[in-house]
């Protein structure tokens, strides 16, 4: 008897061992990668326009990045662009603890030592300068899809911004998150291209990805999107501004878009386009919005229209979606 017992303890050890020899090995695990580019960014008036373009209004970098006022709009506050702003957390349904990072080029607390590469590879392939996963509600699995140009236009714009010190909450994830996301990171594997922006549909796709709008607008899964209910909405988004869902983007005859001609859609995001900190109203109770209309309002006519052209095309889903749960 002493015997088995021995053999029994003997085991449960050896399990405890190898277990403690796996999380071991997850905790210090690095994520799939490659070395950063060596490439020095050439800082041209006509890249740095495109990468202002894209960081203030498409992608809407800032949006994150960036403190905000309560005003209607949720509108950047002044002095504080780029240097960090939302820390997700628990109380917003946030499984530990995020912040979005300085991306000014603050030496100690932002981009200021990053190499050209090294920003690259977190903004597309989520890896910072270490070596280590960035979180993926950072969106690198859809800026993936970021041509080469306009991920190099984003750098060349991100280094003129003004350096502000700020140091972001450290980070902190519930297991087995902090394990998970060691496992979503993907090296990017040869030339990356933007679609023609004459061919309105298959640029609005790009467009889409870019900017947000498939990452928000689609339902998830633990595997990712849900592909089948594309752009159909529902995803519930807590914070400083309140409650929202996000809306049914999809071109079903009961949705906006599904109603809406491409002015009307142009003008919804054009109705947003004098907001500022200093004049935004106050947003009706329980009707403030994380949807970023003041920035996406300095898109151009094109672009909005050639979003509204793709959305068209989608695969229409009947679902009725209150965005302002709260609204009173």
């Amino acid at each position: 008897m002493k015997t088995f017992f021995k053999v029994i303890g003997i085991a449960v050890l050896t399990i405890v061992a190898l277990a403690a020899i796996g999380v071991s090995w997850l905790a210090l695990r690095k994520p799939a990668q490659r070395p950063a580019s060596a490439e020095r960014i050439e800082a041209t008036p006509e890249r740095i326009a495109r990468g202002s373009y894209l960081v203030n209004h498409v992608a809407d970098c800032l949006g994150c990045h960036s403190e905000h006022t309560l005003a209607y709009g949720f509108p950047i506050k002044p002095g504080r662009e780029g240097a960090g702003g939302i820390v997700w957390d628990e109380k917003m349904g946030f499984p530990g603890r995020l912040a979005a990072a300085n991306l000014t080029p603050d030496p100690e607390t932002g981009l200021g030592k990053w190499s050209d590469g090294e920003i690259l590879r977190a903004m597309r392939e989520g890896v910072d300068r270490n070596g280590d996963a960035l979180f993926p509600i950072m969106p690198y699995v859809q800026l993936r899809n970021l041509s080469d140009d306009d991920a190099k236009a984003i750098v060349a714009y991100l280094r003129t911004l003004r350096p502000i010190r700020y140091e972001k909450p450290k980070k902190q994830l519930n297991v087995p998150l902090n394990f998970i996301e060691k496992f979503i990171p993907q090296p990017l594997e040869g030339r990356v291209t933007a679609p023609d922006p004459n061919d309105s549909v298959a640029y609005g796709r790009y467009l889409t990805r870019i900017g947000g709008c498939y990452e928000c607008h689609t339902p998830h899964d633990n595997k990712g999107p849900i592909e089948a209910q594309a752009f159909s909405g529902g995803w519930e988004m807590i914070g400083p501004w309140g409650r929202n869902v996000t809306a049914n983007l999809t071109p079903h005859p009961d949705t906006f878009v599904g109603r809406a001609t491409k002015a009307e859609f142009i003008g919804r995001f054009r109705a947003f386009a004098n907001f500022t900190a200093a004049n935004a109203p106050a947003a009706p109770k329980g009707r403030n919005t994380v949807m970023p209309w003041i920035e996406l309002s300095g898109m151009t006519d094109h672009d909005l229209g050639a979003i509204y052209d793709y959305l068209k095309t989608v695969t229409p889903v009947a679902k009725k979606v209150d965005t302002f749960p709260n609204a009173q």
